[in-house]
């Protein structure tokens, strides 16, 4: 349940005027065409509501994993800071990777209390070698990559891989470098909302 007045911990460093809070658990969505998993912790409805976009939504925030059931200890563990790209589900809602905010530490399974800020500082996206490859032969293309925002950057990079189909992303790519040596600054008419992370989804949707 999210609650925006609601304190997660007194020693916090997210302001109470923009804080989104709720306790979630962690749990783990195998990786769609591999025998991995990833764990990660879809916010409530209510919480993932708060947020500025539908899309991807850049945090700065804190988590917190709760005592176990039966424990006897007055709290979990110490609440540790993160920053982050809180992703879209495919399905209106959204989902944080459990790894990114709590570490080596995270476990499926685990209940965890989560106060984010949107807002915070967009990472730079991971860029796929291919993408790389032709950006590298494009100057004309590339200036305007370096040109744009991180926030940018990672729609061009989600509009790519969100295909899995060769020919379809091996035209996005030659669709992307003519938009970006035109100065286009963002793909057009890509709705991020409904298009999750390509490793957990199945057409566009989280596989949960």
């Amino acid at each position: 349940m999210a609650d925006k007045q609601g304190a997660l911990a007194e020693d916090t460093a997210v302001p109470d005027t923009s804080a989104v809070r709720f306790t979630a658990r962690v749990i783990a969505v195998p990786v769609v065409g591999d025998e991995g998993e990833r764990l990660i912790v879809r916010l409530p409805e209510d919480a993932s509501r708060m947020l500025p976009s539908r899309g991807q939504v850049a945090v700065a925030g804190v988590i917190r994993a709760e005592p176990a059931s039966g424990s006897t200890a007055d709290s979990g563990a110490a609440p540790r800071a993160f920053e982050t790209v809180i992703e879209p589900d495919g399905l209106r809602g959204h989902w944080l990777d459990a790894a990114a905010a709590l570490g080596a530490g995270a476990a499926d399974g685990d209940t965890v209390s989560v106060e984010l800020r949107p807002g915070g500082e967009w990472p730079e996206p991971e860029i796929p070698a291919d993408f790389a490859e032709a950006l590298a032969d494009a100057p004309d293309s590339a200036e305007t990559w370096r040109d744009i925002t991180p926030m940018a950057r990672w729609e061009w990079v989600r509009w790519i891989n969100s295909t899995r189909v060769v020919k379809t992303r091996e035209r996005r790519i030659e669709v992307g470098l003519s938009k970006l040596e035109a100065g286009k600054r963002r793909p057009c008419c890509f709705d991020l909302s409904s298009c999750t992370d390509p490793e957990l989804s199945k057409s566009g949707k989280l596989a949960v």
